[in-house]
């Protein structure tokens, strides 16, 4: 379940770079969450 949560958040971020819509900081906000969502659930795993 996280890690599908973690890999739909990362597409909408590159969907946002490649778009031409352009929305600020939501997208790298995104990214962000993202990333700590996959690395507490790796810290989680050890």
């Amino acid at each position: 379940m996280l890690w599908t949560i973690a890999v739909i958040l990362l597409v909408l971020w590159v969907l946002g770079l490649v778009s031409s819509n352009t929305m600020g900081g939501f997208i790298h906000i995104l990214l962000v969450v993202a990333i700590v969502m996959v690395l507490v659930r790796i810290i989680q795993g050890l």
